[in-house]
């Protein structure tokens, strides 16, 4: 038996390789591919099943094209449906792969239809549960995203039966292995690592201690944040079917001129830069927002952006499939392509270039009486420290929550470490705000150089 956990960073999310004696299943595949089949390639396996422990809502599964690839057929639990051919599983059924088995635990509460898979053994002694995201380290998946098909307290109630009455079950030994690690927004909380056991999570998570139902629903309805609004459009492209992934490659990678970019902009086009930001301030195609891959790049653009805008690319010069292929995972589908030879190529033909200053956290003394500082950090980072002078405005409202900026004041942006304030500074640019300063580093730098500033 051979069990792996492919994680993706960008994405906190974590899908599986099982195999036994040359069959192999996969559990929760991104949109990609190409890990599976090659894993499967280079260990002289055929994969066999395709399971989901739900349908997804904060990525676009690859469950589809990996099925006409291998001809491997999709399993959901109880309850799910589908606009695609799939098996939907019973209650406890087992699917057997070479010498193992995977039996399904229908567990409903974070959707319906959400189910975890118990591993057995060649001696058919349970090894390890793939709990998707009904239970995470130290959290377990949020009730409230079904807008509105079901209320979150109704699912939050079966969530507690599914605890109680499923996992809590299950041997303290046991490997739990979730969908997702920390930075995932499908919990309120999720630690940092990325696996557990079922000993170790009855001890430490909160969701598996023994509270009263009513207590259980309080604790798991309080305190949500609003989720991004492109989970709901994640799940029901996941639901009902998406365009290939080598469709969207071909569109992503439509090499444009500046031509064809400038006229992108006139059409009310979207120009992502996916440059690191200490090479995007510099200079950029004016209107462009950088949004970097050396962060959650594909998730920062889902939470921004309406996923059927038209999107164009400028990256660094061999990025450009990258940039295509991590948006895809979470749903984008309407790409106009990518600017022919990356930034350069707008600068060598003389265009408007645009910039943004960014200045050391020493130098935040001689700002604070002419720019208003906005920190775009989260409210329980605010919480936890800011700036005395700082207004709150969290990068994930900021298409509605800059709306009441004045495009005649000026503005200091930092958030933790530099990445998310220079996706909020050429985001203020773009709605014509001009006079925009950054701070690198952030507040964990700006604690240190003006600790008497902060509170």
């Amino acid at each position: 038996m051979y069990v792996e956990q492919i994680y993706t960073n960008c994405l906190a999310e974590a899908s599986y390789y099982v195999e036994s004696n040359g069959e192999a299943l996969i559990i929760d595949p991104i949109r990609e591919t190409e890990p599976y089949l090659k894993k499967a390639a280079e260990r002289g396996a055929k994969i066999k099943y395709i399971f989901e422990t739900h349908f997804h809502a904060d990525f676009i599964s690859g469950h589809i094209d990996l099925s006409i690839a291998t001809g491997a057929p999709i399993v959901y639990g109880p309850t799910a449906q589908t606009a695609y051919d799939i098996i939907v599983a019973n209650d406890n059924q087992v699917f057997k792969i070479g010498h193992v088995s995977l039996q399904v635990l229908h567990t409903p509460g974070h959707t319906p239809e959400s189910s975890c898979y118990l591993l057995l053994d060649e001696s058919n002694q349970p090894y390890c549960v793939f709990t998707g995201d009904t239970l995470f380290v130290g959290d377990v998946g949020r009730p409230d995203l079904l807008d509105g098909k079901m209320t979150k307290e109704t699912l939050a109630s079966m969530m507690y039966d599914s605890l109680n009455f499923k996992i809590k079950t299950l041997p303290d030994h046991l490997i739990v292995y979730p969908a997702h690690g920390a930075g995932s927004s499908c919990g309120k909380n999720i630690g940092k690592e990325t696996y557990s056991t079922i000993g170790e999570q009855r001890r430490n998570n909160y969701a598996l201690a023994d509270v009263s139902k009513e207590k259980f629903i309080e604790l798991l309805t309080t305190d949500l944040s609003a989720p991004p609004a492109y989970f709901f459009e994640d799940a029901r492209i996941n639901k009902m079917g998406y365009l290939p992934i080598a469709d969207l490659r071909t569109m992503g990678l439509n090499q444009l001129s500046v031509a064809h970019l400038k006229q992108h902009i006139a059409n009310g086009g979207v120009i992502i830069d996916t440059r690191n930001a200490d090479v995007f301030e510099k200079g950029f195609v004016p209107q462009s927002i950088n949004i970097g891959l050396n962060g959650q790049y594909a998730i920062w653009a889902a939470t921004l952006l309406d996923l059927k805008q038209s999107i164009a690319l400028v990256t660094e010069v061999g990025t450009e499939a990258e940039s295509v292929n991590r948006l895809a995972r979470v749903g984008f589908e309407n790409f106009a392509g990518v600017l022919a030879g990356g930034f350069e190529t707008w600068k060598s033909s003389d265009e408007v270039v645009d910039q943004i200053i960014s200045i050391e956290p020493t130098d935040i003394f001689g700002y604070l009486d002419s720019h208003q500082v906005i920190d775009v950090r989260r409210k329980g980072e605010f919480d936890n420290g800011h700036l005395k002078s700082a207004e709150l405005l969290p990068l994930e409202g900021f298409d509605t929550n800059t709306k009441k900026l004045d495009v005649n004041k000026s503005y200091l942006i930092h958030c933790a470490g530099g990445y998310r304030s220079m996706i909020a500074a050429s985001w203020l640019k773009k709605q014509g705000l001009k006079n925009v300063v950054n701070v690198h580093g952030g507040y964990a730098k700006i604690k240190e150089a003006a600790s008497e500033l902060v509170t």
